[in-house]
């Protein structure tokens, strides 16, 4: 299961960020046409298109708390590593016990409290883009940390096994 997540957040990555691309790219390219060139057509089509900035900026989002997630669930996310060369084994374990228990509730609360955000943001009905509601942009915030949660809670599992194995 948690591998076919994934698949899904890399395919959400991929989307995003193309998705990301083009837009900006486009508009790059019509508003360069329109204040170097003049050309009246390229502002036209700008007006027509001026929610994918808001919708570039609502991806931004999504990529980075998805590319979290997958970055928790592969341990490549960034941490400050200064005795991993000198310290034991063991100790090694321990510490990395103790992060994973650090990351799993700190994710938990941030799950708790995008939740309530999310609530509140529903009850102000705010629209976004194409007048679709904000919280539907904002939805990823509970759901990234969740999965980070979810994933952390699985390293503290495998953690512990460590350990025992060790012990």
């Amino acid at each position: 299961m948690s591998e076919k997540i994934a698949r899904l957040e890399g395919f959400l990555v991929i989307a995003s960020l193309w998705c990301m691309v083009v837009f900006t790219f486009f508009h790059v390219c019509l508003r360069g046409l329109y204040t170097k060139a003049g050309f009246i057509w390229a502002n036209n089509i700008l007006g027509s298109i001026a929610w994918s900035e808001d919708m570039v900026r609502m991806l931004v989002l999504w990529l980075s708390l998805i590319g979290a997630s997958l970055l928790a669930k592969e341990g490549k996310h960034i941490r400050i590593d200064l005795f991993s060369n000198v310290s034991s084994p063991v100790f090694i374990l321990l510490r990395n016990l103790v992060l994973a228990v650090a990351s799993c509730l700190g994710c938990m609360i941030m799950t708790i409290v995008s939740i309530s955000y999310l609530r509140l943001e529903i009850s102000f009905g705010a629209t976004m883009f194409l007048s679709l509601p904000s919280w539907l942009g904002q939805s990823i915030i509970p759901i990234a940390f969740s999965l980070m949660a979810f994933r952390y809670a699985i390293a503290v599992l495998s953690e512990g096994l460590n350990i025992k194995e060790r012990g």
